[in-house]
């Protein structure tokens, strides 16, 4: 499951993080993923999370916490996938500088990962989460191709999700969906429309907006056999302002 639920922001009124934190933790439990990679999650709001997801484990190494960045972070299921190293890294010129940024990019954008253990097959595979620009095209351009190039460094069976902010077919999806990435598009693998109904983000109206910016990309080392963009929601009210969207995949 990748999973933007929406940095903690008290001009949100009545959609701020403390009246809907609840439920962002029963969607994720009811769906039980192995797998959840969280965008827009600051530190308050993941120690909530580690908190109160029974079964789960969230992915933190090394990291700096401030009450500042919104970090993409893994969360793995207990009885499903062990983490047994990983890192994370800013996407700037200087990655390795706490929220460092780059080109138009309004705000410091960061990739966590780790190699995970699928415990029933004893697979390894690596696992990535992050979170593009919303605003800077050319900092969403030389994003990707930062991940791009790490993606390429690794050849075995790789996950890559989070919140794109960009829409299928620009050059940013083209790019890590290509030849030499090794990265397909779960959405496209299923041959789903683009539509009105493939959109993800809503602003917690329900109604969807802008395009299907949230993507999880596989490797051909996996099978998707099922995704679904989450509408779950609490008598109208929402759980973020992006549905979360979720695979199903098995070994190829």
């Amino acid at each position: 499951m990748t999973f933007n639920i929406r940095f903690e922001n008290e001009h949100d009124k009545n959609n701020a993080w403390q009246y809907r934190r609840e439920l962002v933790a029963e969607i994720i439990q009811r769906h039980s993923p192995s797998l959840v990679g969280i965008q827009e999650g600051k530190s308050r709001q993941l120690l909530y999370l580690k908190k109160h997801l029974s079964g789960y484990n969230v992915y933190m190494p090394d990291r700096v916490l401030d009450d500042t960045s919104q970090y993409p972070t893994l969360f793995c299921q207990k009885s499903g996938v062990t983490v047994a190293q990983g890192g994370e890294f800013w996407l700037s010129k200087t990655p390795a500088i706490h929220l460092s940024k780059n080109w138009d990019s309004a705000f410091p954008r960061m990739m966590s990962y780790g190699l995970c253990l699928d415990q029933e097959s004893k697979k390894h595979f690596l696992a990535a989460v992050t979170h593009l620009d919303h605003k800077g095209s050319e900092a969403r351009w030389q994003q990707a191709k930062i991940i791009y190039k790490f993606i390429q460094n690794h050849t075995g069976p790789t996950i890559l999700m989070g919140d794109f902010n960009d829409r299928p077919g620009s050059r940013v999806h083209q790019l890590l969906t290509s030849t030499e990435s090794e990265l397909r598009d779960s959405w496209e693998i299923l041959g789903r429309e683009e539509d009105e109904k493939s959109m993800t983000h809503h602003g917690f109206t329900g109604m969807p907006k802008k395009t299907r910016m949230d993507w999880i990309l596989v490797s051909k080392h996996f099978r998707v056999i099922d995704a679904q963009i989450i509408r779950d929601n609490s008598e109208g009210s929402y759980p973020s302002d992006h549905y979360p969207y979720m695979v199903d995949l098995e070994w190829a």
